[in-house]
């Protein structure tokens, strides 16, 4: 699977077919630098589907799949150097876990949508084949590839807030207010059934991505868990809304909620981060910008695109200051330091720190572990649950590195 250094690499994807949202998303970031091209896909569930939507996409007729089992086998037996480079895949949730990994064991690189997986035991499965093979794995926690989230994260590994106290994250959502799901509406449908979507609902959609940016920007990992779920919509299956108390690592406090009731809003992720020295803040509908409030000091507005930025901030700008990027260019920062990882990986070299910065399975697995600790302390009846993430067995040990 070693692309020839000269050329485009090929991205294949299952899931993800013609009227899917996310799966043109993946699709426009992950060319948008001009390095990669979409160039095979099983992209339904059906093969009729699956191929129709090939067919609308303008995928070849020899590499548009009526399965991933069929892409799989077919793509193995042409010529490494002609086969996709690696996969993308935007499936609902249940199928993330036995695609991800066949294209793992098949020695495919993988970029997987979260949650990663619907379980635990299936996320310390993922971590041994990947530690196993020679694959290179991401899962698109998407808002940890914006500039200014890297310019927060250096800001407080440079000590410029002192120890950290407090961490809110927010991420209130309003279009499942009503059950929609009963109405047609396809994302609604798969995202409240337990059969698809796993244990939870808000709190797995987009609780996941909260947490994990929270860990991103302050390189905290949660210790106790004190979370209250709540259905409110009549006759739903899942959580609709979370409120959660949580404590850190190095004694600092949190709260974290995940809504998807909230009337009016609509993707309200908010980060706010507090230590003895300064404070910062970042909204993701307004992502060009930092707030950064120091104690005894004026209040600082970082600007995406600025020289006075971090190097890492700076590496995932495409325009000049006053352009705004947002949600697609987020993506694509996920997807430029992935393929970048490829390309070292096959020209020889060890990749640079920048280029690995992408949530890894590890990652992913500690997001699985978040959303099953918060079910089970909303349905517990101790106040506290113990909820750190560990290391599983299966990959203790190894000297691997985290990226595959």
């Amino acid at each position: 699977m070693e692309p020839k250094m000269g050329r485009k690499l090929k991205m294949g994807m299952v899931g993800g077919g013609k009227d899917a949202f996310i799966g043109g998303v993946h699709r426009t970031a992950a060319i948008m630098d001009g390095t990669t091209e979409f160039a095979a896909g099983a992209l339904s569930s059906t093969p009729e589907k699956a191929k129709e939507s090939g067919r609308a996409l303008a995928l070849p007729d020899d590499r548009n799949y009526g399965s991933w089992e069929e892409m799989i086998e077919r793509e193995l037996a042409r010529p490494a150097g002609d086969r996709i480079d690696f996969v993308s895949i935007v499936t609902p949730n249940h199928m993330h876990f036995p695609v991800a990994k066949a294209f793992v064991e098949a020695g495919f690189n993988v970029v997987l949508d979260k949650p990663m997986v619907q379980t635990g035991e299936q996320a310390a499965e993922l971590i041994k084949a990947v530690d196993k093979s020679d694959a290179v794995f991401a899962v698109t926690y998407n808002y940890g590839g914006y500039p200014m989230i890297k310019q927060a994260r250096a800001l407080v590994r440079e000590g410029r807030l002192g120890k950290i106290r407090k961490v809110i994250v927010e991420y209130s959502q309003g279009w499942l207010a009503r059950k929609i799901e009963d109405e047609g509406a396809k994302q609604a449908e798969w995202r409240t059934d337990p059969a698809r979507s796993g244990i939870a609902g808000a709190i797995g959609d987009i609780g996941s991505h909260a947490e994990n940016l929270a860990h991103a920007v302050t390189g905290l990992d949660i210790t106790d868990i004190c979370a209250d779920l709540t259905t409110f919509v009549p006759g739903r299956r899942l959580d609709d809304d979370g409120n959660l108390l949580l404590r850190f690592e190095n004694d600092a406090r949190g709260i974290l909620i995940a809504s998807q009731i909230s009337a009016g809003e609509e993707n309200n992720l908010r980060l706010r981060v507090y230590g003895s020295e300064a404070g910062l803040e970042w909204h993701q509908e307004n992502p060009n910008y930092l707030y950064f409030r120091p104690l005894d000091a004026p209040e600082q507005v970082f600007k995406r695109g600025n020289p006075y930025v971090a190097d890492d901030a700076s590496r995932l700008t495409r325009t000049p200051f006053g352009h705004p990027e947002a949600f697609f260019e987020a993506f694509a920062n996920i997807y430029r330091n992935v393929t970048d990882t490829i390309r070292a990986r096959s020209d020889g070299r060890q990749p640079t720190d920048q280029e690995l910065d992408f949530p890894t399975v590890r990652d992913g697995a500690r997001g699985v572990h978040f959303i099953e600790k918060t079910v089970e302390s909303s349905r517990s009846e101790k106040k506290w649950l113990p909820a750190r993430w560990s290391e599983p067995a299966a990959g203790k040990g190894t000297d691997k590195k985290d990226h595959g």
